[in-house]
């Protein structure tokens, strides 16, 4: 029988308390305690990277202008209604958009999942247990009076436990979840930027297939004309057999040219319907529809060091090595000890009847410190591994800002280069349409053969062949540009999105709703 005599102080402590009361004493005394002495989240705090040295401005003069273009919906600039409908499509259903949308949604779920641990977890349950235990067994079970050998034990209840943050494991753990999350939007908008990009690049390289190829079928035909008139005068006797054989080479020579720019376009095509999540044959009706081709413009790019802003993959590179300075304080506080607290209580009876009486709750609370005093150096060997992964990825960002200058900076020079030369073939080809006219002009009044016309006109087309391939070369060098530069999706809104989730996540009340 328990003695009932305590000491005066302890007796004055509990006068007057309900036994509910005395029960949690012990809790708030240990809440209090965790309370009183948790102490800072230990490792690094991050801090953003020391700037990289982007030198003191772009190469180029195209690019001296201070306010850039739009760069978010860049291919709407370029009054192109197909490729509106293209870009707009496979922003809805590309596949690879799609996986990158499953990886996001994965991360925020790891994320809430490291959110959750910050919180207690308990379960209940409840059973009825008819159990016999032998009478022959260590316990006498039939030498104690009343006691039966076979009992049903009716038992309900509730555990819970809890491990308190005391050096910021919890905090240091969803630091780096917050920043792998960010890290993994990061790089599904550089899939929606290289997607973009891939539509725009095959649509125009089939509209430019289309017009070289509509081009060299001109030139073609020309050179058929030509063909039949010198296997006339040959046999006049006015043209050599030679000469014959000259006009046929060039015939034949620009006919084999026209599978393989068919095929280009085929092929551009085909790629755009596997773009857009469909089967490739779904865009084959564009081989027969009209098409024109875009303006290129020189382009206002803005600041040097606004791509740094913009591009993806730099942003995914900063936000893993926030993530690896969280991991370094993850394992910093496997140097401290862990205090862990569990709570139990419920109903215990043998007979039903008794099962929720006061005479059978029962309750435990039991508090538990954990310390790795000695693990042969495990704990320390991680901290190291995970500052040299910080060291790394401190060097994988400084990459990825070298990378991007680099990229963007041959684009611009490609995109210079392609409007250059565009233009040149556009002076070329201004001076073959004038010298046809002369010609036309010339053979209307009997001046010149028939054949110096055809000659004439077979420039013409050989004109508007470079031409058309000058544009192909010089658009798929402004989606490269566009790409270089981050185009293709809103980066201010974009953070704004992600801030506000990663807040609304870490809230109390939505972390109570989650559990």
């Amino acid at each position: 029988m328990k003695s009932k005599t305590r000491t005066p102080l302890l007796r004055a402590a509990t006068t007057g308390l309900a036994p509910g009361r005395m029960r949690m004493r012990p809790l708030a005394l240990t809440l209090s305690c965790v309370l009183l002495t948790a102490c800072a989240a230990v490792g690094p705090d991050y801090r953003e990277p020391p700037p990289v040295d982007v030198g003191s401005g772009w190469t180029l003069p195209l690019a001296g202008e201070a306010q850039s273009a739009d760069l978010s919906h860049w291919w709407s600039a370029l009054g192109d209604p197909i490729l509106d409908r293209l870009v707009v499509t496979a922003l809805a259903q590309n596949l690879d958009l799609r996986r990158a949308a499953a990886r996001i949604d994965e991360a925020r779920a790891l994320r809430d999942r490291v959110a959750g641990d910050v919180l207690p977890a308990a379960g209940a349950g409840a059973s009825v247990n008819r159990r016999r235990q032998s009478e022959n067994g260590p316990l006498p079970i039939g030498t104690i009076p009343g006691l039966d050998a076979t009992q049903t034990i009716h038992d309900a209840g509730f555990d819970a436990a809890w491990e308190a943050d005391l050096f910021g494991a919890r905090q240091r753990a969803l630091e780096g979840a917050n920043a792998r999350l960010q890290a993994t939007e990061a790089d599904a908008q550089g899939v929606r930027m290289r997607v973009v990009a891939e539509v725009a690049r095959s649509w125009f390289t089939a509209v430019g297939a289309r017009h070289e190829l509509q081009a060299q079928q001109a030139a073609l035909d020309t050179l058929r004309q030509t063909l039949e008139l010198v296997r006339q005068r040959h046999a006049l006797g006015d043209a050599s057999s030679a000469d014959v054989e000259a006009a046929y080479a060039q015939w034949t020579a620009v006919h084999a040219l026209i599978p393989g720019i068919q095929t280009r376009e085929r092929a551009a095509v085909l790629g755009l319907g596997v773009l857009l999540g469909t089967p490739p044959e779904r865009e084959l009706a564009l081989l027969n529809g009209p098409v024109t081709p875009c303006t290129l413009r020189a382009l206002p790019v803005g600041e040097r060091a606004d791509i740094l802003r913009r591009r993806p993959d730099v942003l995914a590179a900063e936000r893993r090595l926030a993530a690896s300075t969280a991991d370094i304080g993850l394992a910093t506080a496997e140097l401290f000890p862990k205090l862990s607290i569990g709570v139990g209580g419920g109903f215990q009876a043998l007979n039903a009847g008794d099962w929720f009486d006061a005479s059978s709750a029962r309750f435990s609370i039991l508090p538990m410190i954990s310390w790795r005093l000695f693990d042969g150096g495990r704990v320390r060997a991680e901290i190291r591994a995970r500052e040299a992964g910080q060291r790394q990825a401190a060097l994988a960002y400084e990459q990825a800002v070298l990378a991007a200058l680099g990229d963007a900076e041959r684009a611009l020079g490609d995109y210079h280069g392609g409007l250059d030369t565009l233009a040149r073939r556009d002076m070329a080809l201004d001076a073959a349409r004038t010298s046809y006219g002369h010609a036309k002009a010339r053979y209307a009044a009997g001046d010149i053969a028939r054949v110096e016309l055809l000659t004439a006109q077979r420039s013409l087309h050989e004109a508007e062949t470079a031409a058309a391939q000058a544009h192909t070369h010089a658009a798929v060098q402004l989606v490269a540009l566009y790409k270089a530069l981050g185009g293709g999706w809103d980066a201010p809104a974009a953070a704004l999105a992600t801030t506000h989730a990663l807040r609304s996540a870490t809230a109390p009340d939505a972390l109570q709703g989650e559990r």
